[in-house]
């Protein structure tokens, strides 16, 4: 397998991933680590990422089921979708961090 000539733009994902973590390793450098609070606040936003998903699934759920008084059958799929999406946000939210 034969590669082209390189890329003078530097469109290489690779060079790009470089690029970035070199980037991220100065920042880090001039800045230090960040305070403990700011750590903190990340944690409790990414919790909440989490949980209020989970939170506003159960509520419709518990108000679908005692509105058409099925039991559990809206409560536990809505609870797993809440669950599946708060996950899936909080992933997202870590990728760009």
């Amino acid at each position: 397998m034969t590669q082209g000539p390189p890329d003078p733009l530097g469109n290489d994902p690779m060079v790009k991933v470089t690029r970035q973590l070199s980037k991220r390793e100065a920042d880090w450098k001039r800045q230090g680590e960040p305070p403990v609070g700011r750590r903190l606040a990340q944690i409790g936003v990414l919790g909440w990422i989490v949980v209020a998903p989970i939170l506003i699934g159960l509520a419709a759920g518990r108000w679908l089921d005692s509105h058409f008084a099925t039991g559990v059958f809206w409560t536990a799929p809505l609870l797993m979708i809440g669950a599946v999406l708060g996950a899936w946000s909080a992933w997202r939210w870590i990728g760009r961090a």
